[in-house]
């Protein structure tokens, strides 16, 4: 079966009713490595009930379906599918624990032709259960490889930011471990493409890759860090464009530009000198 751009549009994703607590949001901190140095003060609220802080970035994983394209009838060759882009907006400082309602749509589908894949962009709303307050809006776009060709609409994503010619303003060096993938996938994204070898040789891949969305959030936590002196409710928005898959066990090389509120950035991935993630944006309050 192929994509159906109609049925596509209107697939009914169900709603997603969600109750976190403080265990989640350390876990999170923990799987994008925080913690790693138990006397590093500075990291210790997002890894230690005391005092607790929620990372900016762990709104990403908030009122997910699960792997939603493999799970419902949408014609896409799962297997293929990578994590293209990825946007969160912060209405407000999120909350250690909380109930939360995901509301989720398909907001676009894009034919880029035959052999070069199938874009689609999938928005979720996460409001607090009790008051309706919104707490996130999360825009995400998957690059579906096999599906390009169906006969869509051909149109183009809005230009990503791009990062200044410059030299960074400040970098951040950042290990990761060779389980990471199978810890983030703690989070909620249950993708067989990060934890089984088989899965990922199907593929093409020559072992399980990192979600993206890992890299995503070192970068983020990386800025936290550099410029925010590890106070979440500075971050106001997050943006990257993921530009090739990473392996657990790697160093990010996080490169930032500040231009006033705007944060520009880039990961890289140090041991085979490639940008993992570019095009990146953070927006300070």
């Amino acid at each position: 079966m192929a994509i159906n751009y109609d049925h596509l549009m209107n697939l009914n994703i169900p709603e997603v009713r969600q109750r976190y607590s403080y265990r989640d949001t350390l876990l999170y901190a923990l799987s994008l490595g925080l913690g790693v140095d138990p006397l590093n003060q500075r990291e210790l609220p997002f890894v230690y009930e005391a005092e607790q802080q929620c990372l900016p970035s762990f709104g990403t994983t908030l009122g997910h379906p699960g792997f939603w394209l493999k799970q419902m009838d949408t014609g896409v060759d799962w297997v293929k599918v990578v994590h293209a882009q990825q946007e969160l907006i912060l209405h407000k400082t999120l909350p250690v624990a909380a109930d939360i309602i995901g509301e989720q749509e398909v907001i676009d589908v894009i034919d880029r032709g035959e052999g070069r894949g199938a874009m689609i962009v999938w928005q979720r709303r996460i409001l607090d259960a009790e008051s309706g307050e919104k707490l996130c809006t999360i825009n995400q776009s998957m690059l579906a490889r096999g599906d390009g060709g169906f006969g869509g609409p051909e149109k183009k994503l809005t230009a990503p930011p791009v990062v200044p010619e410059r030299e960074p303003d400040f970098i951040s060096e950042c290990p990761s471990s060779t389980q990471m993938a199978l810890l983030y996938r703690l989070n909620g994204d249950w993708n067989p493409l990060h934890a089984d070898p088989a899965v990922a040789k199907n593929a093409g891949f020559d072992r399980p890759i990192l979600h993206g969305l890992a890299t995503w959030g070192v970068a983020a936590t990386a800025v936290l860090d550099k410029l925010c002196d590890f106070d979440a409710s500075q971050i106001a928005s997050i943006f990257g464009r993921f530009t090739a898959p990473v392996y657990p066990g790697e160093t990010f090389r996080v490169e930032m530009w500040q231009e006033a509120k705007s944060v520009y950035c880039r990961v890289r991935a140090v041991e085979r000198d490639i940008i993992a993630l570019n095009n990146g944006l953070i927006t300070l309050r």
